[in-house]
């Protein structure tokens, strides 16, 4: 008999939530704009400690916007992190742009500001013009080296867009992430630490930008009294309903970021004695929102690897998931420049997503720890 599905991340609701979202049906809100995505945006903004807030369909449509904003065009290089989803550095493509993928380094698996002075220097030499943007991405919740990142940025003077999509909650210094750059970016896909089960937003302390994306958002439509476009807009704003939802998403945030937290001590502890199991730690001023619990297992040191426990798990109706594959590896980008040190390589051939949701059961993970004991 099947058991029941462990699920990675899946999403996590409560009451609030269906009051909103009762609310916005009883008021006959039922579009991209009303009360929930005004009152959403002001309290995303608040929560986070930044001024302005643009609520939107997806993480993906907030980093092609914040590209339109910086003035990314046809022909420009932007920086981005290699290991990552390919919603980070696809709109680049839309553009236009050409991307250039950097490494990561081995203690947060985020971009390595060492590697990104020496591509921005390169790419100087090479093209005779300094890249037009970077976008920095915070993996799994896990703060970047954001301070040394952006002191490379601005020793060059190029703008950073942040992607958080993974690490909402998540700080550094106590200082939300997201919130260094020029411009922020936060991801409210189903399987995110909160969801408005499709949904992302674009942050800033630039009222100016955050008013173009709105504008760009809703089909860049004109203020006259007929439709009239001057500039070409995108279907890139949330609903009302789906604002609602992440209202009430948002008052669990602190709950939902320590119960991934007490899911990742409780898998450290399991499991952290097994030969060639290793896990990445914060580093200190860094508090991640342990949005996925990942692990490396190293096949040259212990008597097995991720792909068995992989299909370990899956016997046993459990789901987990391979880390990203880095950019620089896949086909469609496989002509764009990369600056690679083989660090995001190795971590794709050993990392490994286990089971992470804030709704996970203690006796499910219990499960998950034992199973992968067993592969030892």
């Amino acid at each position: 008999m099947m058991k029941d599905k462990v699920w990675l991340s899946s999403p996590h609701m409560g009451e609030m939530e269906r009051k909103f979202v009762t609310e916005a049906f009883d008021t006959n809100w039922i579009s991209p704009v009303g009360p929930h995505i005004t009152a959403f945006e002001k309290e995303l903004a608040q929560g986070v400690g930044i001024e302005h807030c643009a609520a939107l369909s997806s993480g993906t449509a907030a980093i092609h916007l914040a590209l339109i904003l910086l003035g990314v065009r046809s022909g420009d290089e932007v920086i981005c992190s290699s290991f990552t989803f390919s919603g980070t550095c696809n709109p680049i493509a839309y553009l236009g742009a050409t991307p250039v993928f950097v490494d990561s380094e081995a203690v947060t698996w985020n971009m390595d500001p060492s590697l990104l002075e020496e591509c921005i220097e390169d790419r100087i030499r090479k093209t005779g013009k300094k890249p037009a943007a970077i976008i920095l991405v915070h993996l799994y919740g896990m703060p970047a080296d954001i301070e040394s990142i952006i002191r490379v940025a601005r020793a060059h003077s190029i703008p950073v867009i942040e992607d958080a999509a993974e690490a909402l909650g998540s700080t550094f210094k106590g200082k939300a992430l997201g919130t260094f750059g020029d411009l922020g970016v936060y991801s409210f896909n189903g399987n995110k630490i909160i969801t408005t089960s499709g949904g992302g937003a674009l942050v800033s302390n630039n009222a100016e930008w955050i008013g173009k994306a709105r504008f760009l958002a809703t089909q860049a439509r004109d203020p006259a009294p007929h439709y009239q476009h001057s500039e070409i807009g995108y279907n890139y704003r949330l609903s009302n309903v789906c604002a609602g939802i992440g209202r009430g998403q948002l008052m669990v945030l602190e709950e939902r970021v320590h119960q991934r937290r007490r899911n990742f001590e409780a898998y450290y502890e399991g499991l952290r004695n097994l030969e060639g199991i290793t896990f990445p730690l914060e580093g200190e001023n860094a508090y991640t929102n342990r949005w996925l619990t990942t692990i490396l297992v190293d096949p040259a040191k212990s008597p097995t690897d991720r792909v068995k426990i992989a299909a370990a798990l899956e016997k046993e109706n459990i789901e987990s998931r391979p880390v990203w594959k880095p950019m620089h590896l896949q086909p469609v980008f496989q002509s764009a420049p990369a600056y690679s040190r083989g660090v995001s390589d190795r971590l794709f051939e050993q990392g490994l997503c286990l089971p992470s949701g804030s709704n996970l059961s203690e006796h499910d993970r219990d499960r998950v720890i034992d199973l992968v004991q067993k592969c030892w």
